[in-house]
C-alpha cells in the first residue's frame, strides 16, 4: 500500500507524475479547484470579508475519494502549480481534507521532469498563506465588485448584463480603439518610387526620402525628372547586428502563436498546458525571461553539438515589468535534446518555444548594410535605395532564415547591385502614388493582452479567461467589417511622359479583429460615467499591484478589502439611486413619411430603430439593426431603409416567399424554410429572380445524396463540421472521407457505426414521456428531456449494473427524478392572456427622495 499520496489538478499532470515515482506513492487529481464561492449568492461576508467557500456537487464524489485516500496515507504532498491559483488549490485541499502541518507538505516544480519532481520532494515546505490570500484577495475583490455593479446594469441598461473589475477595462480598451477610428480623418500624401537601371541593366529600387502633400507638387516633381540626369550620389556600407529575442513569456507566447500560427488565446494556452502535463515545457503562466542554469547549460551544450562553438553566446534577460516573479522561468524546453515531438498541433506551438529559447542563447546575427543615394543637384530631393547582407547568421540560424522573428516583409530588403559614386543610372519608370494615412488598429486576441500587460492590468492566468469573458458576455465580437471604397491618383514616368490613372482602392475593413458590440459600448460608456475610477487604468494596476504586495506578506488582505469597499459601496448606492438609464439613445433625424422623430437605441431584444415616441397615441414603429450596422454610426437613410423589411415576393412551388432580417442575419423565407442571404448581400436588392436562386441552391443541397433502407440521406456542413442526415440523427463525416464524393458504401459505413453507437447509448427508453436511461462516460444516467439526472443506489447500497437497469420500470424512473427535482413533472401554467391597453405615458421623473 503506498504510503504517500500526491495531489495535483489535472489528470494528465497526475499520470505524467506518476511514471517518476516509485510505488511508494499513489498520485491523485483534484481536477482543479475542489471549492469555491457558491456560485449563487455573493458567498461573502461583508462584515469581516470572510468567504464562504463550499464544494460543488459535481467535485463532492471526488472530494470523498480523496478523503478514503488520505486515510490510507502516511503523508500528503500537495503539489499543485507554483503560482498564487495552484498555492490557494493546495490551501483548499488541505483545509477540506483536514490535512494537518505534520502529515502535510507542499512542493512545487516549474517543470514536470523526473530531476525536477525529486528535487521537489526533497526540498518542500508548508502552504504560503500570502500566496493563499493574494488568490483570496482577487477572488473577494472581483466577486464583491461583480455581484453589486451587475445588478446596477439590469436595473439601468439591461436585464442579464455583467461587469468585472478585469473585463470591463478590457471591453474599455476596445471601445476607445472603436471610437478613435470612427473619428479618425484620413490625410492624403504622394510617395515616390523609382526603378533605376546601372550599366550592367540591373534594377535598383529606389524611394524618394520625402513624401508630397499635394498631387501639384508630386507632378511638377515627376516634370522636372523626365530631362534629369539621374547618378548615384553616395554609397554608404555600414555593419550593424541584430540580437534575438529573450525567451517566452505567457504575453509574448501568446503574441506571437498568433502572429505566427494563427492561434487564439485560449487555443495556445490549451497547447501550452498540455505540452507543460506532458513534461515538453517548463510552467506556461509566468511573467519572467529568466533562465535557470540548467537550462542555460542545456542550450548551450545543444548550440555547440549542432552549430559549433562560435554560434554559442550564454545570456540571462532580465524582465522589465517590476510586478514580474523573477522565482520564476521564462517558458522553455525542458530538454533541449527533444527537437520535435508527434503530435502535430502541439509541435508547431513547440517549434516556436524551442527556437525561440535556443536563439536567446546564441551569437548576434552580423549583417552589412548599404544605402545608395540616387539624385541630381537640380531636384529638391532624393531617392534611397537599402540593402543588406548578412555576414553571420548567427541566431538565424536556429529559425532557419535570414530574417528575425520581429521583422516584416516590408524591412527584409534585397541585396542591391554594386555602383560606384557618379555613376549614371537611367530610370526605367519613376510612380508617384496617393496614399493615405490610417487609423491604429483593431485589436487582435494577443495584441489586447499585450496592452493589458503594459499597463499593467491582469497576471498571466488571468488573460485568457479575460478576453474569453467579454466575448461570452457579448461586449466585443470578431465580426467581419467590410471595406469602404475611394480613389486614388496614381502618376507614372515612362519614356514617354506622365501618364496620370485614377484607380478605386479598398480601405477600413477588418477581419478576425475585435468590434465592440452596441450593449458593449452602451454599458462602456454608463460605467465610465458613473464608475470612472474603477475603470481608470491606473487604478485597477494599483490594484493588481496590491495583490502583489499582499503575496509578499507586506499588505493584509483583509485591510485592503476595507478600505477599498468603504470607497466602492457608497458609489453603488448612489448609481444606484440617482443615475439615469442608459441605452445609447440616438436621434438620426425625422422620417419624411410620418414627421416623426427616428431613434436609434437598446430595445429589450438588442439594437434597434424606432419611428415615433412611446407616448404619442400612435404607437411607435420599431426595426432591428442589422449584423454590420451600429447604433453610433448608422445614418438616418440606412435606419429608412431597414422598415422595407420583410417584403413579400411571389411564391415558389405554392409556398409563400418572403424576405427580412432575424438574429441570425438576413434571410429569404420560403413557407417555414428560413434560407440564410449570402454574407455581404444587401436584403433589400434581393428580388424575385435572385431569392429563386437562392430556394434553388437550397433545394440542391439539401436533395439527398444516397438512400439508406429506403430512406433518405443528405448533407450539409454545420457549426461542427461536415455531416450527413438520416431521418433525424446528424452523423458528422470525418476527414478520411472525402465529403464532396461520398460513396454509397461510405454512407452505409456512417450511418451503421452511427445507429450501433447509438443503440448502445439507451438501456431504456421512452419517448413520449422524453425519459431514457443511458450509457454515459462516467456510467449510467437518467435524462428527462435536457436534464440530466443521477442514479440512486440499492437498498443495499450498492449500484445498479447496466443489466439491472433494463428491468427497472417508467414509475421508478419517475420517483429517481421527482427526488432530485420535484418539479420535474409540474405542469408549466400557460402565460395569461394580455390585456388591450391604450399607450402609457412615460412616468414623470421622481426627484431623489430626501433622507429623514
Amino acid at each position: 500500500m503506498p504510503k504517500n499520496l500526491v495531489i495535483v489538478e489535472s489528470p494528465a499532470k497526475a499520470k505524467t507524475i506518476q511514471k517518476y515515482l516509485g510505488s511508494d506513492f499513489e498520485v491523485k487529481s483534484s481536477f482543479g479547484h475542489i471549492r469555491d464561492l457558491p456560485k449563487k449568492g455573493m458567498g461573502i461576508d461583508l462584515s469581516n470579508f470572510t468567504p464562504e467557500y463550499e464544494v460543488s456537487a459535481d467535485k463532492k464524489k471526488l472530494v470523498a475519494e480523496l478523503k478514503a485516500s488520505v486515510k490510507k496515507a502516511d503523508l500528503v504532498w500537495l503539489a499543485s502549480d507554483e503560482d498564487r491559483e495552484g498555492e490557494a488549490i493546495a490551501w483548499h485541499l488541505a483545509e477540506e481534507l483536514k490535512l494537518k502541518p505534520e502529515n502535510r507538505k507542499r512542493i512545487v516544480f516549474h517543470e514536470i521532469t523526473k530531476n525536477a519532481i525529486l528535487k521537489a520532494i526533497e526540498n518542500p515546505r508548508d502552504i504560503d498563506q500570502n500566496l493563499v490570500n493574494a488568490q483570496q484577495a482577487r477572488r473577494v475583490l472581483d466577486r464583491i465588485v461583480g455581484f453589486e455593479m451587475s445588478p446596477v446594469l439590469w436595473k439601468k441598461v439591461k436585464t442579464g448584463l455583467s461587469a468585472g473589475r478585469v473585463q470591463s477595462v478590457a471591453v474599455r480598451l476596445v471601445v476607445e480603439r472603436e471610437k478613435e477610428i470612427r473619428e479618425f480623418v484620413p490625410k492624403p500624401s504622394f510617395k515616390l518610387e523609382g526603378i533605376f537601371l546601372n550599366n550592367a541593366q540591373q534594377e535598383i529600387l529606389a524611394k524618394l526620402k520625402k513624401d508630397f502633400d499635394k498631387e501639384s507638387d508630386a507632378e511638377n516633381f515627376l516634370n522636372l525628372a523626365k530631362t534629369t540626369e539621374f547618378k548615384v550620389l553616395n554609397v554608404e556600407t555600414k555593419p550593424g547586428s541584430r540580437t534575438a529575442s529573450a525567451p517566452f513569456t505567457t504575453s509574448t507566447l501568446q503574441q506571437e502563436a498568433s502572429s505566427r500560427l494563427g492561434y487564439g488565446v485560449t487555443t495556445t494556452m490549451r497547447l501550452a498546458q498540455r505540452l507543460y502535463e506532458e513534461g515538453f515545457i517548463t510552467y506556461m503562466r509566468t511573467d519572467s525571461v529568466n533562465l535557470s542554469q540548467e537550462a542555460i547549460n542545456g542550450a548551450k551544450a545543444q548550440i555547440i553539438s549542432e552549430y559549433g562553438e562560435n554560434y554559442s553566446k550564454p545570456r540571462n534577460y532580465t524582465t522589465k515589468s517590476s510586478s514580474a516573479q523573477e522565482a520564476h522561468e521564462a517558458i522553455r524546453p525542458t530538454d533541449f535534446s527533444v527537437k520535435s515531438i508527434g503530435d502535430v498541433q502541439l509541435n508547431k506551438l513547440y517549434q516556436l518555444i524551442y527556437r525561440r529559447t535556443l536563439a536567446s542563447q546564441m551569437e548576434n546575427a552580423k549583417i552589412e548594410k548599404t544605402v545608395i543615394e540616387i539624385g541630381n543637384a537640380k531636384l529638391p530631393q532624393h531617392f534611397e535605395a537599402q540593402g543588406e547582407v548578412i555576414v553571420f547568421d548567427g541566431f538565424l540560424k536556429a529559425y532557419g532564415i535570414v530574417k528575425t522573428e520581429d521583422d516584416d516583409d516590408e524591412n527584409n530588403e534585397k541585396l542591391l547591385p554594386k555602383v560606384s559614386v557618379g555613376e549614371a543610372l537611367d530610370y526605367k519608370k519613376i510612380t508617384a502614388t496617393e496614399k493615405f494615412t490610417r487609423p491604429s488598429a483593431r485589436f487582435t486576441e494577443a495584441g489586447l493582452v499585450k496592452k493589458l500587460e503594459e499597463l499593467g492590468i491582469g497576471r498571466p492566468s488571468t488573460y485568457a479567461p479575460t478576453i474569453q469573458t467579454i466575448q461570452n458576455r457579448e461586449y466585443v465580437d470578431k465580426r467581419e467589417i467590410e471595406p469602404q471604397k475611394r480613389e486614388v491618383v496614381k502618376m507614372t514616368l515612362g519614356k514617354t511622359g506622365v501618364k496620370k490613372e485614377i484607380l478605386e482602392e479598398k480601405f477600413g475593413g477588418d477581419k478576425n479583429k475585435f468590434v465592440p458590440t452596441d450593449i458593449g459600448e452602451v454599458v462602456n460608456d454608463f460605467l465610465i460615467n458613473n464608475f470612472a475610477e474603477i475603470l481608470d487604468y491606473g487604478f485597477t494596476a494599483r490594484v493588481e499591484e496590491g495583490f502583489d504586495h499582499i503575496a509578499n506578506g507586506d499588505q493584509k488582505w483583509k485591510e485592503m478589502m476595507t478600505d477599498f469597499y468603504s470607497k466602492f459601496h457608497p458609489r453603488i448606492e448612489d448609481v444606484e439611486e440617482n443615475a439615469d438609464r442608459a441605452n445609447g439613445e440616438r436621434i438620426l433625424g425625422v422620417d419624411p413619411k410620418t414627421g416623426k422623430n427616428v431613434h436609434a437605441r437598446i430595445g429589450r431584444f438588442g439594437p434597434m430603430i424606432q419611428i415615433g415616441e412611446q407616448d404619442d397615441e400612435e404607437k411607435p414603429t420599431f426595426a432591428s439593426l442589422m449584423a454590420n450596422q451600429n447604433i453610433a454610426t448608422i445614418t438616418l437613410e440606412e435606419a429608412l431603409e431597414l422598415f422595407k423589411l420583410p417584403f413579400d415576393l411571389k411564391e415558389v412551388d405554392g409556398q409563400p416567399v418572403s424576405v427580412g432580417v432575424g438574429r441570425f442575419g438576413p434571410y429569404v423565407k420560403w413557407g417555414e424554410t428560413y434560407i440564410s442571404i449570402p454574407k455581404g448581400e444587401d436584403p433589400l436588392s434581393v428580388d424575385q429572380n435572385r431569392a429563386e436562386e437562392i430556394i434553388n441552391e437550397k433545394k440542391v443541397a439539401d436533395a439527398p445524396i444516397a438512400n439508406y433502407k429506403g430512406e433518405p440521406v443528405t448533407k450539409g456542413t454545420g457549426r461542427f463540421g461536415p455531416f450527413i442526415k438520416y431521418k433525424s440523427i446528424f452523423i458528422n463525416v470525418p476527414k478520411r472521407y472525402d465529403f464532396d464524393n461520398l460513396s454509397q458504401s461510405d454512407i452505409n459505413e456512417l450511418v451503421e457505426a452511427k445507429l450501433e453507437k447509438e443503440a448502445n447509448r439507451y438501456i431504456q427508453q421512452w419517448e413520449a414521456e422524453k425519459i431514457s436511461i443511458e450509457n454515459a462516460r462516467w456510467g449510467p444516467i437518467v435524462k428527462h428531456g435536457k436534464n440530466i439526472y443521477k442514479i440512486p443506489k440499492k437498498k443495499d447500497d450498492s449500484k445498479y449494473e447496466a443489466d439491472e437497469l433494463k428491468d427497472v420500470s417508467l414509475d421508478e424512473v419517475k420517483k429517481w427524478i421527482t427526488a432530485q427535482d420535484p418539479k420535474a413533472f409540474a405542469e408549466k401554467k400557460k402565460p395569461a392572456a394580455k390585456k388591450a391597453t391604450t399607450a402609457k405615458k412615460p412616468a414623470a421623473k421622481k426627484a431623489p427622495a430626501k433622507k429623514k
